[in-house]
């Protein structure tokens, strides 16, 4: 469980792909110093397994599906990416429940800086459309954020100085893909209601 509160951004360092397996390598010395080997991470919202660390450089073994269903396979030698340690039992919950299983990926539609502060407009996921509401959450790369509005099919979010600063949403630019992870509160509401809603239309 993570909260959405990125701890780092790290930079990728090399993403092995051969036909037996898939490594990422990320550069991230602050985090480093604070995980073991089986440690869970999330990187740009995706949990993975700590496989390896040493000298600020933290590994990652990727399944095929974790590629299929993030932009983790879109990483080069370089790129940002959002790190955040699982939540401790102790921790502080800042953002919202983020469980790390990202759903699906969405482009970036449109940049709009105003002062400090910056709006990205999203594509809206036809099959993930009703998870997304006016003033709920969502994360994005990760990152807990506040939707502000909610269009036919597109949706918006407002980011402050800070986080433009300490995530790479900063960075983002107009077909970008960013990975999705709706509130798993919403989906637990749903799968509650299903069967009474099904039984009413009867």
């Amino acid at each position: 469980m993570f909260t959405g509160l990125i701890e780092e951004m790290g930079e990728c360092q090399w993403l092995h792909r051969s036909t037996e397996s898939t490594q990422l390598t990320v550069l991230a010395p602050h985090i480093e110093k604070r995980i073991r080997t089986g440690d869970s991470v999330a990187i740009n919202g995706c949990c993975l397994t700590v496989t390896s660390h040493k000298k600020g450089q933290i590994a990652f073994d990727l399944l095929e599906e974790t590629l299929n269903c993030t932009n983790l396979k879109a990483l080069r030698p370089g790129d940002g990416v959002n790190l955040e340690r699982a939540l401790a039992a102790d921790g502080c919950l800042g953002g919202h429940f983020v469980q790390g299983h990202v759903d699906t990926t969405t482009a970036v539609r449109e940049v709009t800086p105003k002062g400090g502060d910056l709006r990205l407009d999203f594509d809206m996921p036809a099959d993930f459309a009703r998870y997304i509401a006016h003033k709920g959450s969502v994360a994005i790369n990760g990152v807990s954020l506040t939707v502000a509005e909610v269009g036919a099919d597109s949706f918006a979010i407002w980011i402050i100085p800070h986080t433009r600063k300490v995530t790479n949403l900063g960075t983002l630019k107009a077909g970008d893909p960013v990975n999705l992870e709706c509130d798993i509160l919403a989906k637990y509401a749903e799968r509650i209601l299903a069967p009474k809603l099904v039984a009413a239309q009867k």
